[in-house]
């Protein structure tokens, strides 16, 4: 009895160990560090596979890299395991597993913004279609790899890719682009000192250059290449460099030392190829154990004296099996078939994106330094033509001034609307929302505009709903911009006519009001053909309409796009010869505030300043062109300022630290040292001088470099005088006492 309880303790306390140990296994196999260690682990071993040529080992790493990381919900080694796949399919000369391969790491890598990888996986896809003969879609693959490689700043694996992209041009037989490209490769791998692809990118470079027949050339770089394969021991390096130069001395009918590099080419092949026979073999030795061990069982199964119903039956259920399996299989096949035909789709399509997405940078960013470029020379234009204008011209010369004037004013207009444009299409517009009284702010545009509708015999009519509060939370510059836009509109297309002005409440949820606006002319209206278009950039009615009645055709554009990122709507109703109606409809936020104006800090303004004593007031003018400096220092003359000029951001923080000025008006782009550098430098030593940013640049893309770099306020070019003279009186009131006080 006793061994009896002696036996089933110990089976008890065997079976508990087993438990134990089975709960601490899971729990290491659980720990987040154990796991990445282990998929590092046959990650390390898949390389080290496959640089010895032992793809079928390599797979099987993977194969547990894809396992454990699968297990541990890792979307990044997901990712980089199927790209590791890819490459290694493709190295199998199984082109379609890898692109499904590809297809997976990319939409990982995409998940977890792995950039660097990213690039990765399309050059590997532009590998594969090198593989495949499919040399443009290679090349597109290496054109998105090569924006993600710039962007990282991965000089290395750029230098690879514009060595494939090199190859690919060579195939399609454009020599002279696949000179141009490797040149580049090599320039990037030498800086560097990136020595196997240098080597590698050297001895193509001398192939490309034995096809242009220039031998002197292709020799010199062949022999470099491969001098530094042999020094670093670059065994397929060196292969390629033997068969090239082979081909170069044969190209020059030096025959002996072309058969000389053949041999060598021909030992390195075979060595090379026993390498990677040796290592398959295991492979297949593996498949051939297989087959012995089903040949066993075969025997066995035929020493076994079934019934004849039992082997009637088994022949039946293996035929069945056999006829379900090559259904499926036929099934399997137009799945996979539909499957990579969807991820070549998939990725056309990213790599689509990925162009027009460069494709948008290029565009903004051209933008941007041809209106800061155009904007220089508008400050000349507008500036003189102003000046000249209160000189007091001849009479016969007036008019000539004001049409330069209006050309100037015109073409400021236009380049602000593309600007304007631009940024709407770049997503850069932020809402700034404010208190702010929306009848009062709709009466003012009215006044603005009421000139310009005198000028047309035009009465505007203002009808706001008289149960709609006033006051109201919301983007009121670009309220405004949209309103000036549209009653704009309708005052250049109506001649001897009415505009009416509707404001009214659609809809109500909580303190948030769905407001329509209404814009209504009996101008020369719309054709219904032309209404589909008339939101889109530089759509006007017609050309004569244009020629007509000028206008760049954006201020639609601008207003459309106001309003979505307003989360409005706009539409319009039109009859050619009737007139036409702009709504749009936009929610605000009621607040019940009854005196906006009481929170608000009351500016000083140039009227109050008249007592300023202006003699001693010292303004430094830091620009870089000559005319510029001249109109600025006539505009200040004109208002009994004194300044002095320097042309660079260097000497006016040697100006600033010698002598007391009271204002400094900064340029930005300088040679040298540019203005934003001068301030911040400034600021170390002078915390309280007022400083302009005197600039053509986008003040709205540049106010947050702006306020960091110090700059009191700023003043963008072509400027006009008023705001100019304004701003300056404002700053010195706030330096200089009054005489009152």
């Amino acid at each position: 009895m006793m061994s009896l309880i002696k036996q089933y303790t110990y089976i008890v306390f065997i079976l508990f160990a087993i438990n134990m140990f089975s709960q601490n296994s899971a729990e290491i196999e659980q720990d987040p560090e154990i796991i990445e260690n282990n998929i590092n682990y046959y990650i390390k071993q898949y390389k080290n596979d496959v640089k010895k040529f032992k793809y079928f080992e390599a797979e099987r790493s993977l194969n547990e890299a894809l396992e454990l990381a699968q297990r541990a919900s890792s979307k990044k080694y997901i990712g980089l395991i199927h790209a590791f796949k890819g490459k290694l399919f493709l190295a199998l000369g199984k082109n379609e597993k890898a692109i499904k391969s590809l297809n997976k790491a990319i939409e990982m890598q995409r998940i977890t913004k792995d950039n660097t990888n990213i690039g990765l996986s399309f050059k590997t896809f532009g590998d594969v279609y090198m593989a495949k003969n499919d040399i443009l879609q290679a090349l597109d693959s290496y054109t998105a790899a090569k924006s993600k490689f710039q962007e990282e700043e991965l000089d290395l694996e750029l230098a690879e890719t514009l060595l494939a992209e090199g190859n690919a041009y060579f195939k399609l037989k454009n020599i002279e682009k696949a000179r141009e490209i490797t040149e580049q490769s090599i320039a990037v791998a030498r800086k560097g000192d990136y020595k196997n692809t240098l080597s590698k990118a050297l001895i193509f470079h001398g192939k490309v250059y034995n096809t242009l027949n220039e031998n002197n050339k292709a020799l010199s770089f062949a022999k470099e290449g491969l001098n530094i394969a042999r020094s670093n021991n670059f065994l397929v390096t060196q292969n390629k460099g033997h068969l090239v130069l082979s081909s170069i001395y044969e190209n020059s009918s030096n025959h002996k030392l072309a058969n000389r590099h053949l041999r060598a080419h021909l030992k390195f092949n075979d060595s090379l190829n026993t390498l990677k026979n040796s290592n398959s073999s295991v492979e297949k030795r593996d498949e051939s154990l297989m087959n012995e061990k089903n040949a066993e069982l075969e025997k066995l199964n035929r020493k076994n004296d079934l019934g004849t119903l039992i082997s009637i039956l088994s022949v039946a259920l293996i035929t069945i099996l056999s006829l379900l399996t090559l259904s499926l299989y036929k099934n399997n096949n137009i799945r996979l078939k539909t499957n990579n035909m969807l991820h070549k789709k998939n990725n056309e399509l990213i790599i689509a994106k990925e162009k027009a997405e460069l494709a948008s940078i290029t565009k903004a960013n051209f933008l941007s330094t041809v209106t800061h470029e155009l904007r220089t020379p508008l400050y000349a234009v507008t500036g003189l033509s102003n000046m000249l204008l209160d000189e007091d011209p001849k009479p016969e010369q007036i008019q000539h001034l004001k049409s330069l004037k209006f050309s100037g004013d015109y073409l400021l207009t236009f380049i602000n609307d593309i600007l304007q444009i631009n940024k709407i299409e770049a997503n850069k517009v932020e809402i700034e929302p404010e208190l702010f009284n929306l009848k009062k702010k709709i009466n003012n545009i009215v006044l603005a505009l009421k000139n310009s509708a005198l000028d047309n015999n035009i009465t505007i009519h203002f009808e706001y709903d008289k149960d709609l509060p006033e006051n109201f939370v919301a983007d009121q510059l670009k309220i405004s911009q949209i309103l000036i836009n549209l009653i704009g509109n309708s005052i250049k297309f109506t001649k001897d006519g009415d505009i009416w002005i509707r404001v009214y409440k659609i809809e109500e949820f909580d303190a948030i009001y769905t407001l329509r606006f209404e814009v209504e002319d009996n101008g020369i209206g719309i054709t219904k053909e032309k209404q589909e278009n008339m939101f889109e950039s530089f759509s006007q009615g017609s050309i004569q309409i244009n020629r007509k009645y000028g206008g760049t055709g954006l201020g639609l554009s601008i207003v459309k796009g106001l309003i979505d990122i307003l989360k409005g709507k706009i539409y319009l109703q039109s009859e050619l010869g009737k007139g036409t109606t702009f709504f749009f409809e936009i929610p605000l936020e009621y607040n019940e505030a009854q005196d906006i104006n009481a929170s608000k800090k009351v500016k000083t303004t140039s009227k109050d300043l008249t007592n300023l004593d202006l003699s001693s007031v010292k303004i430094l003018v830091v620009e870089d062109n000559k005319i510029n400096q001249m109109i600025t220092k006539k505009i200040l003359t004109k208002m009994n300022l004194f300044c002095e000029i320097v042309d660079n951001g260097e000497s006016a923080v040697d100006m600033i630290k010698n002598n007391a000025y009271d204002i400094v008006l900064m340029d930005i782009h300088m040679p040298g040292i540019s203005g934003i550098e001068a301030t911040k430098i400034i600021r170390t030593f002078d915390e309280e001088l007022t400083i302009f940013a005197l600039t053509a640049v986008t003040i709205e893309d540049k106010m947050h470099e702006f306020e960091e770099a110090g700059f009191t306020d700023i003043i963008p070019k072509p400027f006009k005088q008023e705001e100019f003279e304004k701003k300056l009186f404002n700053a010195l009131s706030s330096n200089t006492p009054s005489a009152n006080s």
